[in-house]
């Protein structure tokens, strides 16, 4: 590598310097970080910088050309990440950091989660609910969707870590613009919270309290507070990794009102043991039921995804599933929303 030239390029371009499919991260100083990643499972595997001259370390690697990375350069001694000098762009991880990111030449954000010019937005209303359901005494907020000037009976998406999917997936403003172009019809969203790192895994794991709680205390309040459609199977359901299993586990078990799921990245082996949702599709099939699947390349859950696919098929479901550059974050997932939202509601 020319040692000036790449120093002058980063100062230029940005880090990472992008040459077709390689990626070359570059640190300036006499000592470099680590770097962590979405591909390489952040401080699991982390990767050393190589000294190319006294003040100058980088480190390459290929990736596909419609990639979306999110990265850190990361001090192991002291368990603390670091801002890159060379890149600008920076997103919340969800865990209380921020990682740097970028898109590779053939990626680029959804235009959708921009509002569009003229497009008058929904409301989105703050509710809180009792959770004695969940075995909880305390009270959970959930926001509600509606969108702009609409009278006809609504389907109802509900979304599992709906905080998250509203201000970081940007869902409401994707369904302002899919709905002001005419690409899907008016829907209401409920917006769920989960009860946090040390519940989110219990509540999300094929949970029937989760179920409980859905019918006796959300959907009344949906239903109460939005006009809704009482057409069978109309409703929808969405959610993210451990929410995605979630999401596929109550059209299985609520096929009756909930015909349309999406489910991104999701879960659907532990530790080699197949889950319930598994096992339901493999011994109780729902084939009226629409489903949506994506998954990034990179992403840690890519082959419990690609697995699932030839049981769902077999058992005669309808099934959209997508795969593209993207790993295990909230931006991979909010790219392909648009699409998702299109099919199950187009």
């Amino acid at each position: 590598m020319d040692k000036t030239n790449l120093l002058a390029r980063v100062h230029t371009e940005g880090n990472p310097l992008i040459d077709d499919e390689t990626v070359t991260f570059i640190w300036d100083g006499n000592s470099a970080p680590h770097l962590i990643d979405d591909l390489h499972g952040w401080e699991e595997h982390p990767k050393r910088l190589k000294r190319l001259a006294p003040d100058l370390w980088a480190v390459s690697y290929n990736l596909p050309l419609d990639a979306y990375l999110e990265y850190s350069f990361y001090e192991p001694e002291t368990k603390t990440r670091l801002k890159d000098p060379f890149n600008k762009h920076r997103i919340y991880n969800g865990v209380g950091g921020y990682n740097n990111f970028f898109y590779m030449p053939k990626a680029m954000p959804s235009p959708l989660t921009k509002l569009g010019t003229g497009v008058k937005p929904g409301t989105v209303t703050r509710y809180e609910v009792g959770t004695w359901m969940l075995g909880l005494e305390s009270k959970r907020a959930i926001h509600l969707y509606r969108p702009a000037a609409t009278h006809q009976p609504l389907s109802l998406l509900i979304v599992y870590d709906g905080t998250d999917y509203l201000r970081r997936g940007k869902l409401t403003v994707i369904a302002d613009n899919l709905i002001a172009q005419k690409r899907i019809r008016p829907i209401a969203i409920a917006m769920l919270q989960n009860g946090g790192q040390d519940r989110r895994f219990i509540e999300y794991a094929c949970s029937d309290g989760t179920l409980s709680w859905l019918r006796h205390d959300v959907l009344p309040l949906a239903q109460k507070k939005l006009k809704l459609t009482d057409e069978r199977g109309a409703f929808g359901v969405l959610g993210a990794s451990m929410g995605g299993l979630m999401a596929m586990y109550t059209g299985l078990r609520l096929p009756e009102t909930f015909g349309k799921v999406i489910s991104q990245a999701g879960v659907f082996w532990f530790e080699g043991m197949p889950t319930s949702a598994v096992e339901l599709i493999e011994n109780k099939p729902c084939p009226d039921m629409k489903i949506w699947m994506d998954a990034g390349y990179m992403d840690f859950l890519l082959e419990d995804n690609r697995r699932i696919q030839p049981i769902l098929r077999e058992r005669g479901y309808n099934v959209t599933y997508r795969e593209a550059g993207g790993a295990h974050n909230y931006t991979s997932w909010r790219n392909n929303l648009g699409d998702a939202l299109e099919t199950m509601f187009g």
